[in-house]
């Protein structure tokens, strides 16, 4: 778990026990948030949403805002399992 503040916001990010990865790639997470910044700001209470890190994969976040302002990473799909709908289902490489 990590505590970090953006715009006077007090944060906290959280990780789900399904999600398995190294201290260095959390501490990378956590490095990326800080340059979302103010766009936090925009996520109402469950919302969520997905950022995308060339070395993890795709990160989705869900927020929550009551009773405090967390973010819980509760899924880490990494790039080989990423796939674009065209007129069929294809993998990324």
């Amino acid at each position: 778990m990590f505590r970090f503040s953006i715009e006077g916001e007090d944060w906290i990010l959280r990780f789900s026990p399904q999600v398995f990865i190294e201290s260095d790639e959390k501490q990378a997470i956590m490095m990326s948030l800080l340059h979302i910044g103010n766009d936090l700001a925009n996520f109402s209470h469950g919302d969520a949403f997905i950022m995308f890190a060339k070395k993890i994969g795709a990160i989705v976040f869900d927020v929550e805002r009551i009773p405090s302002l967390i973010l819980t990473v509760s899924n880490i799909i990494p790039k080989e399992n990423w796939y674009i709908q065209k007129s069929s289902l294809k993998g990324l490489n």
